[in-house]
């Protein structure tokens, strides 16, 4: 028998049963609360409302720890590659080497888009926004593979699955060259995830592409630490998307809408331009004292987490990551001794420690994008790219889990009540 929580209301009470998950707080199961009281709870943004069961991803905030099945994110990052985290978070299990292979081999062989999809970019303005270009692409891919949007077949399932993690970098690099005025390079299957993507981005028919091994380290690095992140605001829109039925291509599509929005996927363009006009090291004491001034609209970006009230574990990983990129590319830039500097000095701010205002991982990787070279529109696109098979993961487990409902939230009403229709001459 599972402990019970009693909800006294309306002179009568009620019990409801606490779940347990394996690690975590305790849920309070109120699905029967309306039936058995006539209520709703009232919860605006869902902060305190477990929306699903799920295996794949744990947060603790207050601890500032991030597990994908179980295993710790820095582990992840400096010992795992993307291909492996994918196929953990799609399986649930690390690959042993030939499964690994197989995986790979099979992601590699669906990088290609269809070649009608060249003149589908072609009726986008240059000057689109790639997030733009991404959600019609992706949201279009269902009118190309009609054989992988039955969600009723594992087979079908898993074929979707497969085709998003490998087009992704396609449809993201393609809307960078369409943006530019480059003509469009295949995918090279002898290179990595990360290697061809950097290839499809910053490559030109005309002269062969180097892969710069610390470069490509970096990019799968933050591939794997944007993979998953729970039941967040463009995961929920997946999932609840995929509530309904829609295909898996609608449902990543409206994934990307979602993290579209510079409250999520943009904070790390907003933490860099921040530190574009802190400038130098010298001037951050001015900039802290303006974003301890409530009267002040500048705010510290890259600090605090909705999730983390603790370091966010993700960006001791990116730290490391930036020196990396730093020496290989020989980059002199003030910005990453500024974003050190800045660091330090919040970390002992007795301000920034009460509030527990952290680095997150937008703080440091957005420096990084920038000295690899992508302008700051293709950091939410490259976030989508990464976020994509933690969305599939997340839509796969819903789609098999017997308890799921399709999305129905309730409101609290504060309109007018019920009046009577008043003809337009006689108001």
């Amino acid at each position: 028998m599972s402990d019970m929580a009693k909800l006294a209301l309306g002179g009568a009470d009620t019990q409801f049963p606490v779940m347990k998950g394996s690690v975590g707080p305790d849920v309070v199961d109120i699905r029967k609360l309306y039936a058995q009281t006539g209520a709703f709870t009232y919860d605006p943004g869902f902060t305190s409302t477990a929306s699903c069961e799920s295996k794949i991803t744990y947060i603790d905030g207050d601890e500032g720890i991030l597990l994908h099945r179980g295993y710790p994110i820095h582990q992840l990052a400096e010992q795992s590659s993307f291909m492996e985290v994918c196929y953990l978070l799609l399986n649930g299990e690390l690959p042993k080497q030939n499964e690994l292979t197989t995986f790979t081999r099979t992601i590699s062989r669906h990088t290609m888009l269809h070649e009608q999809l060249a003149t589908f970019y072609r009726g986008f303005r240059r000057d689109a926004h790639p997030m733009a270009i991404m959600c019609g692409v992706v949201g279009a891919l269902s009118a190309f593979y009609h054989d992988s949007t039955d969600i009723t077949d594992p087979q079908q399932r898993m074929i979707a699955s497969h085709r998003l993690i490998a087009k992704m970098p396609t449809i993201a690099a393609m809307a960078y060259k369409y943006s530019v005025g480059q003509p469009f390079l295949y995918p090279d299957n002898s290179l990595s995830y990360a290697g061809n993507f950097l290839r499809m981005t910053f490559g030109v028919p005309a002269e062969p592409y180097e892969v710069v091994p610390a470069v490509e380290r970096a990019m799968d690095r933050i591939f794997i630490l944007h993979a998953d992140h729970e039941q967040n605001a463009s995961t929920s829109t997946v999932r609840l998307a995929g509530s309904s039925g829609a295909n898996p291509f609608a449902c990543i599509a409206a994934g990307i809408a979602c993290l579209w929005g510079p409250a999520h996927g943009g904070a790390n363009e907003a933490a860099l331009n921040m530190l574009r006009e802190i400038g130098t090291p010298d001037k951050i004491p001015h900039y802290i004292e303006r974003a301890k001034d409530k009267n002040d609209p500048f705010r510290l970006m890259g600090f605090g987490h909705r999730v983390y009230k603790n370091y966010d574990p993700r960006a001791t990983v990116m730290q490391k990551t930036v020196r990396e990129v730093f020496e290989a590319l020989k980059v002199n830039d003030p910005l990453f001794e500024t974003a050190l500097r800045l660091e330090e000095l919040a970390l002992k701010d007795d301000y920034f420690i009460e509030k527990k205002l952290f680095p997150n991982v937008d703080f440091y990787s957005g420096v990084i994008l920038s000295a690899i070279g992508f302008p700051t529109s293709m950091f939410t696109a490259l976030f989508a790219l990464a976020r994509t098979v933690g969305w599939i993961a997340q839509w796969n487990e819903m789609i098999t889990d017997p308890d799921q409902k399709i999305g129905r939230p309730r409101q609290l009403y504060t309109g007018p009540t019920q009046r009577d229709y008043v003809p337009i001459g006689q108001r």
